[in-house]
């Protein structure tokens, strides 16, 4: 799974942000939540997976790059984790739940990244332990 994890990391939010750009009109009726945020959403899950993407194409990767990563999956899981605070009282149910994935599911790839950053910085088995390395 580490050697497929950017891979995942980018066609989830890939899918996410085109879905959610295509639909976001239906979306916000459906969440009760304003289209523009939904426009917002699905475009930084775009650009995000331009992001991951670049990285996973990679033989070689960066340290700082991976930790970069990481720490945006964290970031936006907080900022999910806002937005379903403050539409909270509006939104429907179904538009919740969207949101809380989300930054439940990102921030699950945001930890497995970082738990995997240094393992993450070859490409495929060539030589790459498995085995997630320890904080120290």
């Amino acid at each position: 799974m580490i050697r497929h994890i950017l891979w995942l990391d980018c066609m989830a939010a890939a899918v996410a942000g085109v879905l959610v750009l295509s639909f976001a009109a239906w979306l916000s009726e459906w969440y009760a939540l304003p289209r523009e945020l939904l426009s917002f959403i699905g475009a930084v899950n775009i650009a995000y997976s331009c992001f991951s993407f670049s990285l996973a194409i990679r033989v070689r990767r960066s340290e700082a790059l991976i930790k970069l990563l990481a720490v945006a999956n964290g970031f936006w899981a907080l900022v999910c984790l806002g937005i379903a605070a403050t539409f909270a009282p509006v939104m429907t149910l179904p538009g919740f739940c969207h949101v809380l994935g989300e930054a439940a599911f990102v921030a699950g790839l945001g930890i497995l990244e970082w738990k995997w950053r240094r393992q993450l910085l070859v490409a495929g088995e060539q030589g790459v332990s498995t085995q997630p390395i320890a904080d120290q």
